[in-house]
């Protein structure tokens, strides 16, 4: 049993607005991958809860008028792998969200909780970071899009203000449209296990292949929020492709990470293990963009 005060069910994304108006301290839960197991934990014992789960708007893949890719928040992660349009444009996202769990959280656990949940080591929120993504809220005064870089604030904290619930998140054209891009996921096992630390880089080359028309690069556990090594993309943009440019590459982000000592892995650890990511990211994102290294 899980001990909670209220369970309010919404079928539309109005009325999950409206309860969460009613009802400010409530909880949205969505698959509850997350929230479940904090309640059974205590940590959330006798909230109100506000399932969204049942509004089948905010589900599924599709591109909109202006051929942004929009990911409705609850998206499952099984549903995004397999996804065409993903697989077509973003494949890297697919991949990323596929190191999640096992088979049964992956089933149920969303994009959109994921996000929400504002932690560094999301693996989808790395990969999101580097295809500049934007998270769409709706809310009493409608809807307002924000830049994923705009929407994390500090560690556990996102920007959602009263009355607000994630809707999608949404890849402009702008953002994937010539790219290709690799995830890598550190962990101290090769499943079930939280990334120790993330890194998803996004190349877009010339037309003949052999300069870096635009790369971006995102961490998850490099700092409190998922962040990008700006230092990095400088250095490479507008460079010819080489293997000693994907080495200092790697060596740039140095300039912008700053992970964290816990028990998974020590600091030194975790900038070490970046460099060698970041290396190889560069050099997998290169070959799948068409070009040799």
């Amino acid at each position: 049993m899980y001990d909670m005060k209220a369970l309010y069910e919404a079928n539309t994304v109005e009325e999950a607005v409206k309860l969460r108006m009613e009802h400010p301290e409530a909880q949205i839960i969505a698959g509850g991958s997350d929230v479940l197991i904090q309640m059974r934990e205590g940590k959330r014992a006798g909230k109100e809860l506000i399932s969204i789960y049942m509004i089948d708007e905010m589900r599924g893949v599709k591109l909109d008028e202006e051929e942004a890719i929009r990911i409705g928040s609850l998206t499952s992660f099984s549903h995004i792998t397999k996804d065409p349009i993903i697989q077509e444009y973003i494949n890297v996202l697919g991949e990323a969200v596929d190191m999640v769990g096992g088979p049964q959280i992956r089933n149920i656990a969303t994009i959109g909780g994921n996000t929400c949940n504002g932690v560094t080591s999301a693996d989808s929120a790395s990969t999101l970071f580097a295809w500049d993504a934007v998270i769409e809220l709706t809310g009493p005064e409608g809807i307002r899009r924000i830049p994923i870089s705009d929407f994390y604030i500090k560690a556990g904290t996102v920007d959602i203000k009263e009355g607000e619930l994630q809707t999608a998140v949404i890849i402009p054209k702008n953002s994937y449209e010539g790219y290709k891009g690799h995830y890598i996921k550190y962990a101290n096992r090769n499943a079930m296990d939280i990334a120790t630390t993330g890194c998803s880089v996004n190349v877009k080359l010339s037309e003949d292949k052999k300069t870096i028309e635009d790369i971006r690069i995102a961490f998850g556990v490099a700092g409190p929020i998922p962040m990008r090594t700006k230092s990095a993309e400088l250095l490479a943009k507008g460079q010819p492709v080489s293997k000693e440019l994907a080495e200092a590459f790697g060596k740039e982000i140095l300039e912008d990470i700053n992970p964290r000592d816990s028990w998974r892995a020590s600091k030194d650890f975790r900038k070490h293990i970046a460099v060698e990511m970041a290396t190889r990211c560069f050099i997998e994102s290169v070959k799948l963009s068409g070009g040799e290294i």
